[in-house]
């Protein structure tokens, strides 16, 4: 068997049979490719970030299993050492349950740090036989197992508490719902489950029927649309959790390019999961100024009643008469339910940042500066839910748009807090109250001297808006924190990416028939 390398420099091996073979190589892992597996050159940047992500959560596993056998006695029953997948050799177990080619299950064998098996699942013959071949060109034969199955077959398969797997990665072709019942069952306590979804037109509002039928939440389309999807896929994952008495942790959420990306923690407890009720929530949305008011389901108890959880009275503050928004009038809508707690674990995106920076030049990952400031920003971003966007607001009312850092110093010579967003480079993240923001606009344009009257229908929201008084002193001063940090600090924090190979591939042909899978009816002739 020769190799040579091609003019686009990817190399091209001859096995014995002639059958030219394509060698790509990302990261440390080398994949052939000569039937017809997904790949995606562009995902680089998610394989990326999760080989970070997981390198973090290997440390943080090593060194809290360590602690506990510090504070158990030997005596501890075996049971509860493998509830908590306490093995004693302290490696993870990893499950690829849609390998495709194997590149992820490579990249993590050779790139993670105390990983004792990693099982690279497919439901296809072809990709099965890729990622032997793959595994074999590695050489990790003792880490990687290439198995076929049914992934959903495969996850209920090692829910037992002793088979169960330290992190699982779902990243599938399309929505991910079909495969979380079982993800959630067969994750270690305190394990890592790792989602993606690339049916942004559902999650984003373009078809709020698939949205109900995928995820049990609906929505429209709005300028927060991706923040939107990520907390409808954070409640659907909580909420399979949730019937076996398990909950999440969000540890990163991410919104990038075509996909939506996060990494919960999966913990185990009856009292804590009941809690997820006052989590997730649905938010008022209004058609016309864009003006939104999250409404959480469930209230739970104060004092000695915490244990008790009611149902909160309605209290709407943008909800008039009929209604109608009270700041321009027009109708509101409902979207949701969705995740409303927060949707990152700053001390763990800290982490992240931290080990990035410590990375010598010469073992960054080949997206290592977007890494960095994508990861600045959302650890810079408030937990406060949605965000709007300061063009949106100004298009609302007619008036020049202002710069952001104006709009920000307002909101932070206020008194109140505001950021940007990872999903948005015109975002504005703020716990500031909603008549505020408008004050600003109003502000703006009382400065500019624009005539509602002659610039606005009556009927329109901006005229209505413009009509109110403005009761909050709005200062423009330029605020130090008005300027984020990874602007600071000239980090890639958007990369526009629609080139020749932008966007989801077409999925690999012959891969899994729906025969085989089990979905097509067989018709009988009466």
């Amino acid at each position: 068997m020769t190799e040579n390398v091609n003019s686009s420099g990817d190399s091209a091996i001859k096995s014995e049979d002639k059958e030219e073979v394509t060698v790509i190589q990302e990261g440390q892992a080398k994949v052939g490719f000569h039937g017809p597996v997904f790949y995606n050159p562009v995902q680089e940047f998610n394989r990326d970030l999760t080989v970070t992500v997981l390198r973090q959560f290997s440390a943080d596993h090593q060194k809290w299993a360590e602690e506990q056998k510090q504070l158990k006695t030997e005596e501890e029953p075996p049971k509860k050492k493998n509830k908590l997948a306490i093995n004693e050799d302290g490696k993870i177990r990893i499950l690829d349950a849609l390998s495709a080619s194997g590149l992820r299950a490579l990249r993590f064998s050779k790139e993670v740090p105390n990983v004792g098996f990693i099982m690279a699942n497919d439901f296809s013959d072809n990709a099965v036989a890729s990622i032997q071949e793959n595994v074999k060109l590695n050489g990790v034969e003792d880490i990687v197992e290439a198995h076929f199955g049914d992934a959903v077959m495969t996850m209920m398969e090692h829910r037992g508490i002793d088979k169960r797997f330290h992190a699982v990665d779902l990243d599938p072709y399309g929505t991910a719902s079909t495969f979380l019942d079982s993800a959630v069952q067969c994750v270690a306590d305190r394990g890592i489950l790792m989602v993606t979804c690339t049916d942004m037109a559902v999650l984003c509002g373009n078809t709020p029927e698939a949205c109900y039928n995928k995820y049990d939440a609906v929505t429209t389309r709005m300028k927060c649309c991706h923040e939107v999807g990520l907390r409808i896929l954070l409640r659907a994952i909580d909420s399979a959790a949730n019937r076996y008495t398990r909950y999440i942790e969000p540890l990163v959420s991410i919104s990038v390019d075509f996909y939506v990306r996060v990494f919960v923690r999966v913990h185990t407890g009856a009292f804590q999961a009941k809690q997820s009720g006052t989590k997730v929530g649905t938010v008022l949305v209004c058609s016309g100024c864009h003006s939104m008011e999250p409404l959480v389901l469930l209230k739970r108890g104060e004092g000695n009643q915490q244990s008790k959880y009611s149902i909160p009275t309605v209290r709407h503050s943008i909800s008039g008469p009929g209604n109608r928004c009270i700041h321009c009038l027009l109708p509101l809508h409902q979207i949701g339910p969705i995740y409303l707690a927060p949707i990152h674990s700053k001390p763990f995106v800290t982490s992240l940042l931290e080990r990035l920076k410590s990375t010598p030049e010469a073992e960054r990952l080949g997206t290592h500066g977007r890494l960095q400031g994508v990861l600045t920003m959302v650890n810079e971003e408030l937990d406060d839910v949605l965000y709007y966007e300061h063009n949106q607001m100004a298009n609302v009312v007619k008036v020049s748009v202002p710069k952001s850092q104006s709009v920000r110093s307002a909101i932070l010579n206020a008194g109140f807090k505001v950021s940007g967003s990872h999903c948005n480079p015109r975002a504005i993240k703020t716990n500031a109250p909603m008549h505020l923001l408008w004050d600003i606009y109003r502000q703006v344009a009382k400065d500019t001297s624009v005539d509602r009257e002659k610039r606005l229908a009556k009927e329109s929201a901006g005229y209505h808006i413009l009509g109110q008084p403005i009761t909050n002193t709005v200062n423009f001063t330029l605020h130090p924190g008005a300027i984020e940090q990874a602007k600071k600090e000239n980090l890639v924090r958007f990369q526009c990416n629609k080139g020749k190979n932008w966007g989801p591939r077409q999925k690999a042909k012959g891969s899994v028939n729906s025969t085989k899978a089990g979905f097509q009816l067989t018709e009988h002739k009466e």
